[in-house]
């Protein structure tokens, strides 16, 4: 008799997890709570919300699910892992302990300080004034400064401020207005890091760990990285920068280091290591971790990953990854998020979605905000879909990717037209 696996989450990051444990040969049903119409056609989708967490612990009860895999960050945060553990059940991810990695600013730069992980110069703060203060030390002679909400913000709450006047507003917005309500009660407020961003991923069971692979996402509206910023537009696999050089500089001064520090502080960090790094001139700097795979990241890297997830998960859920290791396969993958014409702001729902059937049938679509209605597959959402694309180099899989999100259509469909671009200049 196979396994059963419950996924979390409704969005293209859980489509892709439910597709590549699909593959395995060890699993016998696949199970999303709440799931989207893609997800439905590989899986069971049932009508419980991410952070529904009593009642998807009855779900996982009373269908004997042997792993639960945690999408979002929310229900982590909220404490699903300590409930699940409570009743003896297996579940992927970090405790609410730990998963402050992500859902404080503040436990994490601190913990940074505290234990020489590079990061940008901050300061944290209660008081308005003192804030503004403190941001005045940077735009004042010219610098950025960014402003950070300590608390989950939907991936919005950050602000880099070009001046004084951009700054403050961050600053009452976050924590007069409470535009992130109590998330915002304290601000973190630091230098601007210039040089490259990049996205490295691991998954720890609290001692070891397994590296798995680098992205690079594009996080503004419109070409050149130009406009608002959004959940992500695209995303591509291990950049020109990601040296084998980079690479051991990140595990050794980046990802062991922080592991340590989480099990010294008596909150040993299981599941997804997602680092959000800048590469600056002296080397690696954290922006921030997120205690979860990335969306659209995790839409690139799925399919670049060989062999099962399964045991990989459970290693890391059972606290025993020292005898595993991943492989990957060779070349590259380039992801291209369709989105409501509109998004960020305010967009239309209930779009007829065209041209899916006329895709190869090797490119990979990942549904994020899609539903059915009169048996119709409509948008539903900001980011609709992520069509994926593997090559034999970024050049190839671009190529192979623009052609077929051209085969798709909806009323006011958007998407960037320079994705992985830089990787090929």
């Amino acid at each position: 008799m196979g396994k059963k696996v419950l996924v979390i989450g409704s969005g293209g990051r859980e489509h892709a997890l439910v597709w590549k444990l699909a593959q395995s040969p060890l699993i016998d049903k696949i199970y999303a709570a709440p799931g989207n119409p893609g997800i439905g056609a590989i899986a069971r989708c049932i009508a419980i919300k991410a952070d529904d967490i009593e009642g998807l612990l009855e779900f996982a009860r009373n269908n004997e699910i042997n792993l639960t895999v945690v999408g979002p960050e929310a229900p982590l945060v909220k404490g699903i892992v300590d409930r699940f553990r409570q009743d003896g059940l297996l579940i992927f991810g970090p405790t609410a302990a730990a998963a402050r990695l992500e859902g404080s600013k503040v436990f994490s730069k601190n913990l940074f300080k505290k234990y020489g992980i590079p990061t940008a110069r901050y300061e944290v703060f209660d008081d308005i004034e003192a804030a503004r203060s403190y941001a005045r030390t940077y735009t004042e002679t010219g610098q950025s400064v960014v402003i950070k909400a300590d608390g989950l913000a939907a991936g919005k709450g950050v602000v880099v401020a070009a001046n004084q006047g951009d700054a403050e507003e961050a600053i009452c917005s976050i924590m007069q207005d409470k535009s992130f309500g109590e998330s915002g009660d304290q601000v973190v407020v630091e230098e601007c890091l210039i040089g490259e961003e990049l996205s490295f991923f691991a998954i720890s069971d609290g001692q070891d760990f397994v590296s798995l692979l680098s992205a690079q996402d594009h996080k503004r509206i419109f070409d050149n990285d130009e406009g608002p910023n959004t959940g992500g537009m695209g995303a591509y696999t291990n950049p020109p920068l990601y040296t084998a050089e980079l690479q051991r500089q990140i595990v050794e001064q980046v990802i062991k280091p922080t592991i340590k520090a989480m099990r010294q502080e008596g909150c040993p960090y299981q599941g997804v290591l997602y680092a959000g790094l800048m590469i600056t001139a002296e080397g690696p700097k954290v922006l921030e971790y997120n205690a979860r795979f990335g969306d659209p990241e995790t839409q690139v890297l799925m399919p670049m990953l060989k062999g099962d997830l399964l045991p990989i998960l459970e290693a890391s859920a059972a606290g025993n990854l020292q005898d595993c290791s991943v492989e990957t396969n060779p070349g590259a993958c380039v992801g291209v998020v369709v989105a409501s014409g509109g998004y960020p702001a305010a967009y239309k729902k209930g779009q007829v979605i065209t041209g899916l059937d006329a895709l190869k049938d090797e490119t990979m679509v990942f549904h994020a905000g899609t539903a059915i209605r009169d048996g119709q597959l409509v948008t539903d959402g900001g980011r609709v879909l992520a069509v994926v694309s593997r090559g034999d180099t970024t050049a190839d899989a671009i190529e192979k990717v623009y052609q077929e999100v051209a085969k798709l259509n909806f009323e006011g469909m958007h998407y960037r037209r320079d994705i992985g671009r830089r990787a090929v200049r």
